[in-house]
């Protein structure tokens, strides 16, 4: 009830608290108790706080007031519609709340993820209509497919509002039936059931140890190596890999593809060419790969991931990884504009003289003139620009 009372209730509403479906009509009656001496010509109706119109009124008698509320919409809040009955000088009498909506749909789109084989994480969409305007109550169920009794998973929205967590206790190489169960003041509904082996879904964490160097004097390349996801170590699998890559001054990533390549010095490497952005799978063990087609004289930022699939013998392809942290590394600067220390020198794009500019500015305080300016130096102060957390401009106003 809305209202509080010190001994008995000073009127009663009927029907308390009804469900109903989208579009019906209610009648519903408020009677004040005799002690309080109210007439129904004192009495009025809200909902949700707007006072209801009179002509929706009839007196069924002398302390009773009822009100025609006819083709309901929706409730506004899960908790339910307000519907209060009050004295003429606005005290609250009695309160009811009414729940429209509609039963639930059939919850779709059952997906669900191991990561590392050590647990579950599902997720499901609720249907068309979503909640139905009615709060809607969600269980995920499984078991195992040929024995066993029905499981219910207890740790929900984990992964958002429509899903749940198995922490443990997982059996592999027997296939499992999941399924999910809707239900709310008006109705149950149940999923279709998904049956899926927890080797076939299987997730790692992101590979480990990724590093990106320069490759020789190349100024078009760059060398990306990392390690495979520590937690699939023990376990036979192969691995699909996917690098992304972008410059330093851009939030658009590109996706290398990898394939066999004759470099100039005519050995056989794995070489990563620049094609436009685009989504092409490596299918391999290999951790290590060569980025081509790239801008003199640039930072890039790469990141690996990775998708585990053949464990101990599944045919079926795994799920990505998320992305490893960023990891950056500029290439050499081309032959021009390169020709001395002056960083107006040559023929520069404008992001390469700005870039020129900062470096400078830095190695008058950290070095010692223009003859310990490398590669080495170059890439130490990319690292302590990124660790300052400083923006471009700031660095480049450095003494």
């Amino acid at each position: 009830p809305l209202f509080v009372s010190p001994a008995a209730d000073p009127a009663v509403i009927s029907p308390q608290d009804p469900t109903l479906l989208i579009g019906s009509s209610l009648v519903a009656t408020c009677t004040v108790s005799p002690e309080f001496h109210l007439r129904a010509q004192d009495l009025y109706w809200t909902l949700n706080g707007r006072r209801l119109p009179a002509a929706s009124y009839s007196a069924l008698g002398p302390s009773t007031l009822g009100v025609a509320l006819a083709r309901l919409n929706g409730s506004k809040q899960q908790s339910g519609d307000n519907l209060v009955c009050h004295s003429r000088d606005g005290g609250i009498l009695a309160g009811s709340c009414l729940y429209v909506g509609l039963p639930p749909e059939k919850p779709v789109n059952i997906t669900c993820w191991s990561k590392n084989m050590k647990d579950l994480t599902c997720t499901w969409a609720p249907g068309t209509e979503g909640e139905t305007f009615l709060h809607t109550n969600y269980t995920l169920k499984y078991k195992l497919r040929w024995y066993g009794r029905d499981n219910t998973c207890q740790e929900y929205h984990t992964a958002g509002p429509y899903s749940c967590h198995i922490p443990k206790d997982l059996a592999l190489f027997t296939p499992y039936e999941i399924w999910v169960e809707a239900s709310n003041r008006l109705g149950v509904a149940v999923s279709d059931v998904v049956m899926l082996d927890i080797l076939d879904v299987v997730t790692t964490d992101p590979p480990s140890d990724v590093h990106v160097s320069r490759v020789g004097d190349l100024e078009d390349q760059l060398s990306v190596r990392w390690s495979s996801p520590p937690a699939l170590k023990d376990f036979l699998f192969q691995a699909k890999y996917q690098i992304q890559y972008r410059v330093e001054d851009s939030s658009e990533w590109k996706v290398g593809q990898r394939h066999p390549w004759v470099s100039r010095d005519a050995r056989r490497c794995q070489r990563c060419h620049l094609l436009p952005p685009q989504v092409v799978d490596d299918v391999g063990n290999q951790t290590s790969c060569r980025l081509a087609g790239l801008r003199p004289g640039t930072v890039y930022f790469v990141q690996v991931r990775c998708n585990p699939f053949g464990i101990y013998g599944s045919k079926k392809a795994g799920i990505w990884s998320d992305w490893s942290n960023p990891t950056a590394a500029s290439t050499p600067r081309s032959e021009r504009a390169a020709g001395g220390c002056d960083p107006k020198g040559g023929e520069q794009n404008t992001t390469l003289r700005r870039e020129l500019k900062q470096f400078f500015g830095w190695v008058k305080k950290h070095a010692y003139g223009c003859s310990n300016l490398g590669i080495k130096l170059y890439d130490q102060w990319r690292a302590w620009l990124q660790k300052s957390h400083k923006t471009r401009n700031q660095v480049g106003k450095e003494p």
